[in-house]
């Protein structure tokens, strides 16, 4: 407190040396006082306050430098909700011309900002407009100070806006290529603050924000990294973000690649997640491969630190979405790491993540599906899949049923019991997991193998075995799940197995539904075949919701006089199977034809069901 004593020593012996007024010399004595019992004493009300204040309000600029360093340092002690008695001395020493009254004054009011109330009282005072002045001064400690303030304002919602509109940004960008690393520090860590709203990000971009960041990547200081690389993350969630970095930051993803490498567990994480956010476009998803992105997050995949399995399961989920990636992630060694996380049950993020990577590996390729089986995903996912959470069962089934559209690999699913566990998940408290179940027994059962003994097997058991699931499907009151049902129903007649045969036509349940579906009046105009679906990437699918909901029961009506014709030798006149026939042709997908004719109301349930049914990511 050496700014306290000048004032109280010995006069200097200078003509021109201001007087000190009465209240200031009774202020000075009593701040002596109160900081010599500094331990008891409350600075924020009643006297010491009051003689603070006094100080603070001085033209004589020595009083004003005590005061601000009382503040700095009691502030630093001790930080607790203040009133505006407390605030404006401090907001009035900002406006001081000294900048050492300024670099105090920024410092107390920087401690007073960790309180969430005080950050909002200081902006509703005006405390901006000075602390904007600070950041452009030419001291390198008031601007440390000041930037700091403002990174500790920026922490709360109800401040970004205003710091965004008092034109804060364009110095923070400027000082976060300050020399001086405390100030880089601070500015960037402010920047990361506004990130979090997209008006702002908006407003960050417009403010030259987005070189500054990725020029920074490259900073020695992990701290600076870490802020850039985590506001940059945040930059890329927007669409429009991305777009301009794809064709102003050529070098981004390399310069993430190198960072998942850094030393702080913290910046591998946030490069992670930065480059998962750039791999929601393809663009991105295909240079994390070019540039040896894999390798790290393999590595990052084995790690025992779970931001960093998270991370980069996210990342690897995303990167994977691209047909021309799935053949690189798998010869890279991804599929065993892949298959032991999905019994990760401290995560269920994790589990989803990584079932949903295999997923899509699975899609484009045989020899892709073919990998996976043969790492053991199928039998990891037999063990698990009843009793995982909802989310991660409902991305098992969906696997499954794309591994099921193999028709080199349907012999070996059903001879590992996989329709054990998917019959009862066809009654699961989810649709989703209820379709895509469905949808992969579906699969299995087209042009399944010669023998179709384990469809035999599990015709009662477990849980009421196929035929309860049938009967349920058939009499759902959603056309999806009908359609589902009387499609799989013809796959398994048309394997003309004369026990399956004789199971569908002597249950009366069954048959009585069958009957009543194909008693429905045949469509104006013909149902859309099964395999019209157009498949994007996972969350991309492009579905033709025209409402024309009587194609879709048209076509349930045309495959339940299929069944009728297959199990009643023709008796019934149908038509002559040109609707159905190109159920038969390739990797069926069934559903298809109802997928683009049900209400709004079924989206979440058909976008499942679908990318379970059509093998696509």
């Amino acid at each position: 407190m050496g700014g306290v004593s000048s004032c109280c020593g010995p006069r200097r012996k200078n003509n021109y040396e201001p007087l000190l007024l009465e209240n200031e010399r009774e202020a000075v004595a009593d701040l002596l006082q109160y900081l010599e019992n500094r331990s008891t004493t409350n600075f924020f009300s009643g006297s010491p306050l009051a003689a603070l204040t006094t100080l603070s309000f001085s033209d004589n600029v020595d009083l004003q430098r005590s005061a601000a360093l009382a503040f700095a340092e009691i502030t630093e002690k001790e930080v607790r909700e203040v009133g505006r008695d407390t605030l404006d001395p401090v907001l009035y020493l900002l406006t001081s011309h000294d900048h050492e009254v300024q670099r105090a004054a920024s410092a107390a009011l920087g401690n007073l900002a960790v309180n969430a109330e005080n950050k909002l009282l200081i902006v509703s005072l005006g405390g901006l407009e000075p602390l904007i002045r600070q950041m452009l001064s030419s001291n390198v400690e008031v601007q440390c100070n000041a930037v700091g303030c403002i990174t500790n304002l920026a922490t709360h919602d109800e401040n970004k806006t205003q710091i965004a509109k008092s034109g804060a940004l364009i110095p923070l960008t400027r000082l976060a290529k300050s020399k001086d690393m405390r100030v880089q520090r601070n500015a960037t860590g402010a920047l990361l603050n506004m990130t979090h709203s997209d008006e702002n990000r908006q407003q960050l971009v417009s403010a030259g924000a987005i070189p500054v960041l990725v020029s920074l990547l490259n900073s020695p200081d992990t701290d600076v990294q870490y802020y850039c690389t985590t506001a940059l993350s945040n930059i890329a969630v927007d669409g429009t973000n991305r777009k301009r970095l794809a064709a102003s930051e050529p070098k981004l993803v390399q310069s993430l690649v190198q960072l998942m490498d850094s030393q702080s567990l913290k910046v591998q994480c946030q490069a992670a997640l930065a480059l998962r956010n750039l791999a929601s476009d393809e663009k991105y998803q295909l240079e994390i491969v070019k540039f040896d992105g894999l390798k790290p997050l393999l590595r990052l995949l084995h790690s025992s630190y779970l931001p960093l399995i998270l991370s980069a399961a996210a990342c690897v989920r995303n990167v994977s979405i691209h047909p021309a990636n799935e053949s690189p992630i798998i010869d890279s060694g991804f599929l065993q790491p892949l298959i032991d996380l999905l019994s990760f049950d401290e995560n269920e993020e994790v589990q989803c993540h990584a079932i949903s990577t295999l997923r899509n590996l699975a899609a484009s390729s045989e020899r892709n599906k073919g990998a996976i089986v043969e790492a053991g995903a199928v039998e990891r996912i037999k063990e698990l899949v009843l009793t995982v959470p909802l989310a991660v069962q409902s991305e098992m089934t969906a696997c499954v049923a794309v591994l099921a559209l193999s028709d080199d690999l349907k012999p070996q699913l059903l001879e590992m019991g996989i329709c054990e566990v998917l019959i009862p998940l066809t009654n699961s408290s989810s649709v989703e997991v209820q379709g895509n179940s469905a949808a992969a027994l579906g699969n299995l059962s087209s042009k399944a193998a010669e023998d179709y003994a384990p469809f035999n097997a599990v015709w009662n058991k477990p849980d009421g075995g196929l035929h309860a699931y049938l009967v349920r499907f058939l009499s759902s009151a959603d056309i999806t799940f009908q359609h589902i049902a009387v499609w799989t129903i013809v796959q398994l007649l048309e394997a003309e197995d004369d026990q399956l045969t004789n199971n569908i036509r002597s249950s009366p349940i069954l048959m009585s539904s069958i009957r009543q579906l194909a008693a429905s009046p045949p469509p104006s105009r013909g149902g859309r075949g099964m395999n019209e679906i157009s498949q994007g990437s996972e969350g991309e699918e492009d579905y033709e919701d025209d409402g024309l909901d009587g194609e879709g029961e048209g076509e349930i009506a045309t495959l339940a006089r299929r069944i009728l014709d297959l199990t009643e030798d023709g008796a019934r006149d149908i038509n002559d199977g040109s609707h159905f026939s190109t159920h038969h042709q390739g990797e069926n997908t069934p559903g298809g034809g109802v997928a683009g004719s049900l209400g709004s109301e079924h989206a979440a349930l058909r976008a499942s069901v679908h990318r379970a049914l059509s093998g696509g990511h």
